[in-house]
Formats: structure tokens, sequence, C-alpha cells
């Protein structure tokens, strides 16, 4: 399987006249998972998190959105075969692993699911952050590559830009065009080192992430991508790119 991080949006994603069917695009162009694995930007716990495995709620974790955002239903079943996977190559290694029973999916989650996977007929789990060290984050990755040839798909899922001040603005800021175009000449060029200290590297990294739990997600993915890779993090393209709302969409898929 491939691995992808893609920028997740609001809930108000679905109403969006193009990045609904970008996501629909982009799923059917994959294989189907056996099941998906989501990192998302809005979980973070330490130690390392396991969420709902039986039945698997969502967590509406937004305040202020039309009632109707707060009816939308993603009946997934739980991946408890995945979860016990996910146990064994994490704990190995001596990093805690808890279980979070009654944790379901966030908005990161399920929001870009429901379009990639309307059918919620894939089984799903979803695992905390449990820090926002890139350098840890990639090696967690990397625990967890051997999943992809269990058929999982193994999504993080963040903003590539992500400072809400650029909702207030109007308009798309300069700063965050300015990193969208480094990340996407980091990316391609395979500049693992200089994504890895992007807020040392890159131009406006601390406008465009100050705080970095949007951009950390991609960091999980580089570490899956590069543990089956030859070199560097694999081949990897953007699916999506350009904006919304002024933040910088781009969605990457290694592999």
């Amino acid at each position: 399987m491939p691995a992808l991080y893609l920028s997740h949006g609001a809930p108000p994603l679905a109403d969006d006249a193009l990045w609904p069917g970008q996501l629909a695009a982009w799923s059917a162009g994959l294989p189907r998972p056996k099941a998906i694995l989501m990192v998302s930007a809005h979980w973070e716990e330490a130690p390392l998190a396991l969420g709902a495995t039986e039945t698997v709620p969502l967590v509406y974790d937004f305040w202020g959105f039309p009632e109707h955002y707060y009816q939308v239903r993603y009946a997934a079943p739980g991946a408890p075969e995945l979860a016990d996977s996910v146990r064994k190559l994490l704990r190995a290694p001596g990093i805690p692993v808890q279980d979070v029973p009654d944790r379901g999916l966030d908005h990161g989650a399920y929001v870009p699911l429901v379009e990639m996977y309307p059918e919620a007929d894939i089984p799903v789990l979803q695992v905390s952050m449990p820090t926002l060290d890139p350098q840890k984050l990639m090696d967690i990755g990397r625990r967890l590559a051997p999943l992809r040839d269990e058929g999982v798909l193994i999504i993080g899922s963040g903003f590539f830009t992500h400072n809400l001040a650029a909702l207030r603005q109007g308009g798309i800021p300069s700063w965050s065009v300015e990193f969208d175009d480094w990340g996407q000449r980091a990316l391609d060029a395979g500049d693992v080192d200089g994504l890895l200290d992007f807020a040392h590297k890159s131009p406006a990294g601390a406008l465009a992430h100050p705080r970095t739990e949007h951009f950390a997600p991609l960091f999980v993915t580089m570490g899956v991508a590069e543990a089956g890779a030859s070199g560097g993090v694999g081949v990897q393209r953007s699916v999506i790119d350009g904006f919304w709302m002024g933040l910088a969409k781009r969605s990457v898929q290694f592999g």
C-alpha cells in the first residue's frame, strides 16, 4: 500500500466545490485497503494511544459550526486485529502503548474518510501522536511500515500550512505560498533533513505553523515511506495542491 499525508480541512470541506471530488478521485486510484490507520493532528496523547477498536464513535471536536456538521455519521467498523499489530510493532522496541477504548475518530480522521470511503465499510483505527518531535514521529512511522505489506493504508492527516489568522485575513498570505513552495521543492528533492528541521530551514515556518501539530503527521508518513525505500523516502507526488481559505492544502502520496 502507499502511504499518504493529506490536508484534512474543516467540517465545511464537504461543501467545497472542488475538494471532495479530489479526495474521492484519489481513493478511487488506490488499491482497496484491508484497514486504515489514521494519525491526526487533533489527537496528541502520550504514551501513544490506540483509539476505539469495536464500535468507533466520532469526536465532534469543533465549536460554533452549523448544526448539520454535528449530524455527520461515519459508522466504520473497528480494527482490533490492526490494533494488535500496532501494539506488537511498537511495544517490542520499548515504546509504551496505551488503549483508550472510548476515543473515536476526530474531524481530522473522519472528515476526509467520508469523502474517500463514503461506504464506511473499511475497518479504521486512529492512534495518537505522543510527541511533536519530527525525528521521533518518523521513527514511529518506520516501525509501523510493515503494515503496508498487510494491506493497511496509513494516513497522516494535518494541513500543509496552518495558521488560523489566514482565515480572518482573506486572500492567500505570502507566508502560506512561500512555505508551500519550499515544502514542495523539499519533497521533490527528497530533502529529509530539511523537512525534519523545517522550523529553521523553511521560509516563514513560524507563520505557516505557529504550532506544529498539523505538519507533524507528515513525519509519520515519511517514516513509513522511508522504511520501504532504497534511499530517502522513495517516490512521492503531490496529489492535491492549491489553497483553501489561505491555507495550503498540499496532500502527498508516497509509493
